[in-house]
């Protein structure tokens, strides 16, 4: 996904290391959207067909300039769609643990459980207080799954601007011990570090249901700071198990907990999934991915950033088939190939699109020479489909289709977006339906139409069994 923060200086690493190789971007199909329970694998039963996981991810940053607050996931409509909710991002820091705090570019808890919210800006319409210990966007999504019973909200560890010390925190059997120790201990057990009123042990415990992580990449380059080792892809094998066994440890000494206190319950499940590339190189350099399916309940697969504004000729960035290129398509083969249940697969959708401007050749535009990335509100050459609707609705650009291939671009005669509207949208859906696909992701939801349009059409294609 294009898994980062929308710095300028995070958009060029992604294009640079895109057109060196495809780098940047970022479950079981049973059970979520049943209503009937839940079971002692954290799974809801008895559906009688699949149920399809549809997983957003919310962008800490997105409240600032954005203004995208977890309230406008209930507004749009967006939650009671949504299985899951992953939370970018948290990060690890140069000792190997997981990190929170406000940490200059590093970490922020303004955002994530300090910054108080009013009435108005609340899912439940009641205003925080100065003595509560959580606030911020952790408090709107615990209010957000209190509305929405059965919606799971994952700490996404990582991204690409904070994959830095991943490497180091898996090199040893002891680091990875203490790194998953660590992130057990900050998100799932919710001991938040204190600011002032806020924080403190068990401040934010039980919002979090699982981890994802979102380690780019394994074994190959990532961001500039971002160290990469041969043995990377061991020991992200290893580091995975580490994370399935804490949770899974922590989820029967808290059921026995319980249960000692007179209350009946089965262990819960924390589901544990990963962003995982398209580039059959780096697949194979940092993936095992028949043991380390294993472990993950889903993997999200990179479904967009196959080409990317810094190149100098637009293409298609997310496209379902695409001969001889990039693909969705080919991502999905290449995963299943290896050992991945197709089950397992969580197809990666954009809601944003990529930009050139400059264009030069005629015709459609797609394949054409481009002088540079397009202009755009937040970041050159990457724009949200709110965004892009607009200019699709203003009659000043052309709606380009390849039906046969499954992707849509704009081009007005000189600027070229590539993007995936609800048209695109359904087509895939059909595909994951076909393919027998755990379901799909969004990259990201503040990405969307204040209505939800994306969202509406990916869930009314999967349908809801």
């Amino acid at each position: 996904m294009r898994r980062r923060t929308l710095s300028g200086l995070a958009l060029a690493a992604s294009a640079l290391s895109l057109a060196a190789g495809i780098a940047p971007a970022s479950a079981t199909a049973t059970a979520d959207r049943a209503t009937s329970g839940t079971g002692s694998d954290g799974r809801h039963a008895a559906a009688s067909a699949p149920a399809y996981k549809r997983v957003g991810y919310f962008t800490q940053w997105g409240v600032y300039g954005r203004d995208f607050q977890v309230k406008d996931l209930d507004t749009s409509g967006a939650a009671a769609k949504l299985t899951h909710i992953n939370y970018a991002f948290g990060n690890a820091s140069a000792d190997g643990m997981c990190l929170a705090g406000n940490v200059p570019g590093e970490a922020d808890a303004w955002a994530d459980y300090v910054r108080p919210l009013d009435a108005a800006g609340s899912v439940d319409g009641v205003a925080d207080t100065d003595t509560q210990p959580l606030a911020g966007n952790f408090n709107q999504l615990r209010e957000l799954k209190a509305k929405h019973p059965g919606l799971k909200v994952m700490i996404s560890l990582g991204g690409w601007s904070w994959s830095t010390h991943f490497s180091d925190a898996a090199r040893t059997a002891a680091s990875r011990k203490a790194f998953v120790s660590s992130c057990i201990d900050l998100y799932i057990k919710g001991n938040l570090p204190v600011d002032g009123a806020r924080g403190g042990e068990g401040a934010a415990a039980g919002l979090f249901d699982g981890v994802d992580i979102d380690w780019e990449w394994p074994g190959s380059a990532g961001d500039t700071d971002t160290v990469y080792r041969p043995e990377d892809k061991q020991n992200f094998t290893a580091l995975v198990h580490e994370f399935r066994t804490q949770l899974d440890a922590y989820a029967k000494s808290s059921a026995k907990a319980r249960k000692g206190k007179g209350h009946g319950a089965r262990p819960k499940h924390y589901d544990l999934s990963a962003f995982v590339p398209t580039a059959p190189a780096k697949i194979d350099a940092g993936f095992d991915v028949r043991r380390i399916m294993r472990d993950f309940d889903f993997v999200n697969l990179q479904g967009y950033d196959f080409h990317v504004s810094g190149e100098k000729t637009t293409a298609q960035q997310s496209a379902l088939y695409a001969k001889g290129d990039f693909s969705v398509d080919q991502t999905v083969g290449d995963w299943i190939e290896r050992g991945a249940p197709a089950r397992k697969l969580v197809m990666g959708m954009p809601f944003y699109g990529q930009g050139w401007t400059g264009v030069t050749g005629g015709g459609d535009g797609l394949g054409r020479p481009a002088a540079a990335p397009a202009p755009a509100t937040w970041a050159a050459g990457y724009e949200d489909y709110k965004a892009l609707k607009k200019l699709a609705d203003s009659g000043t650009y052309k709606i380009h289709r390849d039906v046969r291939n499954g992707h849509a671009w704009l081009f007005d005669g000189t600027t070229l977006w590539t993007y995936d509207d609800p048209q695109v949208l359904r087509t895939k859906t059909s595909y994951i339906r076909s393919r027998g696909l755990g379901g799909a992701m969004f990259w990201s939801l503040d990405g969307d139409t204040d209505d939800g349009e994306l969202m509406t059409a990916v869930d009314q294609g999967l349908g809801r069994r």
